[in-house]
């Protein structure tokens, strides 16, 4: 801090010592003279210095080269100082006399952000923010721009514009975010992409190729190319960029909006747009798809996505933060559901629970919901290949843990309902329900740490789906390296009557695991997303608990 505060020529560095004396508890006649003889050899010293940098400050007494005294972190000759002859640069007293390239490093160090603040110091801090290395390293520190600058700064465009025009004013819409279309939701990813900001929607692999990399469609995007401040168009439709809006709503949300809506129109009519949307959407022709319960599911999503027009509200979402103990590294997996086609979820660790919540829904279960809920304190071992070909085999073991976890819950609110009325009455027969609950969760804590131990030893076993059990995808791993009880939620169409029931949830392996629906003998499977997701983690837990807690909102 006294360096500091002696560089910027502010404070009263020089009496720090002085300072830290008077807190001394002795303060006695020495302690005043090495205080007066640090003052006098301060002074001398500064004078002697001023001597040497300027006719205008007088002249010393000539000093040997003996004369040295404390300066800061170093020991300084004052014979430097006083030789008239000396040709050496004095020592800078405040920030402003350091040399100017030292000034440009030290800049380009700062958060761009505080910048504009340091420009109104004076004018030569301000001269020296137009310095294009200073603004070209903000871009590169702050938003990962991979881009030649040199080249674009060569093509009439600054990075201090590039910075203070286009990435700074919209830094906050990068990163992941859920639009509101109703149930179905979405995945959008706004990312710095070479000059542009480019808002990309994520969308599943055609049904049921649940391991294809994700498609991308790119919805808006914000460039400077055009003129000397940012433009934002609209990339919906089939007829190139066009003008567009965006607007912030509040907070981790913002709203988009198109200003030529014509753009989206096709010649054929809705005929010919739902033509193409289908080949996007689903990679075949509407005569393909014989099952007439998903026709009419399709056409439902045509029609109700198309209304919107790219004008949406989209709000922030996290990835989930992961932990060392966490059965398999949490993230975004996308996965088979039956006739609604492929969703993605997003699975994350919670105590002695993994959840997965859908991030794209279907007219049924909404997106925002939790889809799975898997309790890692009850895994189930599997019996031999030839049993686990028999679904009533499978529904028996499940269902036996079922009914061990319902248990549990009659008796751990009961136990609960009898301390509180023991504790009312006075009675000292609760001890025995509070030792009974503190085994229980002893027990459940070494299942649970027992089953976690397969994280580290992954061993696997052979596994085959029940006959009966419908699955959209057959090419399935044929070993997995363990299996949990879990519940999966279903509804009926327009979220009508929802209710949990039990299934089987079986991890394939590090990117890979499935979830067998007993009631709807159906199966689905999931494999991660790999892409590349940057401005996407959560600030801490508690912000991922209340993004989860209000997804659930948005789409209830």
């Amino acid at each position: 801090m006294a360096v500091c505060a002696r560089l910027c020529g502010v404070g009263q560095s020089r009496r720090c010592r002085r300072r830290q004396r008077h807190n001394q508890q002795d303060q006695g006649s020495d302690s005043d003279m090495d205080e007066e003889e640090e003052e006098r050899i301060v002074g001398k010293g500064r004078f002697d210095a001023g001597a040497c940098g300027g006719p205008e400050r007088g002249v010393a007494a000539t000093a040997g080269p003996s004369d040295a005294y404390e300066y800061g972190s170093g020991r300084v000759n004052t014979g430097c100082f006083l030789d008239r002859t000396s040709t050496g640069p004095p020592h800078p007293q405040s920030l402003a006399e350091l040399p100017p390239e030292l000034l440009v490093e030290i800049f380009s160090l700062l958060p761009g952000t505080t910048l504009s603040n340091v420009a109104l110091v004076c004018k030569k801090f301000r001269q020296l923010l137009k310095t294009e290395t200073i603004w070209r390293r903000r871009c590169i520190e702050e938003f990962g721009m991979k881009e030649d600058l040199r080249k674009v700064e060569a093509g009439g465009v600054t990075s201090q514009d590039l910075y203070v025009k286009l990435l700074h004013p919209y830094r906050h819409i990068l990163g992941l975010w859920q639009p509101d279309i109703g149930p179905y939701g979405g995945l959008l990813n706004v990312v710095v992409d070479g000059l542009f900001i480019i808002g990309w929607m994520y969308l599943p692999p055609h049904d049921p190729r649940v391991e294809d990399p994700m498609r991308r469609r790119p919805l808006f995007r914000i460039h400077m190319m055009e003129s000397n401040k940012a433009t934002v168009e609209c990339m919906y439709g089939h007829k190139g960029p066009h003008k567009g809006d965006i607007q912030t709503v509040k907070k981790d949300e913002f709203s988009t909006k198109c200003n030529q809506t014509d753009h989206h129109r096709m010649p054929g009519g809705r005929q010919e747009e739902f033509r193409t949307w289908l080949e996007e959407e689903w990679g075949r022709t509407l005569e393909e798809i014989f099952h007439e319960h998903m026709q009419e599911l399709i056409l439902m999503k045509f029609i109700y996505t198309s209304q919107y027009d790219n004008c949406l509200t989209y709000r922030r979402i996290y990835l989930p933060p992961a932990k060392p103990s966490d059965l398999l590294q949490p993230g975004l997996f996308k996965g088979t559901y039956g006739s609604h086609g492929l969703e993605i979820v997003m699975l994350s660790f919670h105590g002695t629970s993994a959840r997965a919540t859908k991030l794209t829904g279907d007219p049924n279960v909404p997106a925002g919901q939790l889809t799975l809920d898997v309790n890692l304190c009850r895994p189930v071992v599997l019996p031999d290949l030839e049993q686990q070909c028999n679904i009533e085999e499978l529904s028996r073991l499940v269902m036996g843990v079922h009914e061990e976890v319902q248990r549990e819950q009659e008796q751990k609110e009961n136990g609960t309902s009898a301390t509180v009325r023991c504790a009312a009455e006075g009675a000292c027969g609760g001890s025995n329900t509070a030792e009974e609950m503190e085994s229980d969760h002893g027990a459940c804590s070494d299942s649970c740490d027992s089953s976690h131990s397969s994280r580290t030893n992954p061993e696997t076993q052979p596994f085959v789906l029940p006959m009966g059990v419908m699955a959209r995808n057959e090419e399935y791993p044929r070993t997995c390296r363990k299996c949990f009880y879990g519940t999966g939620l279903i509804a009926g169409h327009g979220f009508t009557s929802p209710e949990r029931t039990p299934g089987l949830f079986v991890l394939f392996d590090k990117d890979r695991f499935g979830f067998i629906w007993l009631e709807l003998k159906s199966f689905s499977l999931y494999s991660r997303l790999t892409d590349t997701l940057p401005h996407a983690h959560a600030p801490n837990l508690e912000r991922f608990e209340a993004m989860l807690r209000n997804m659930q909102s948005w789409t209830s």
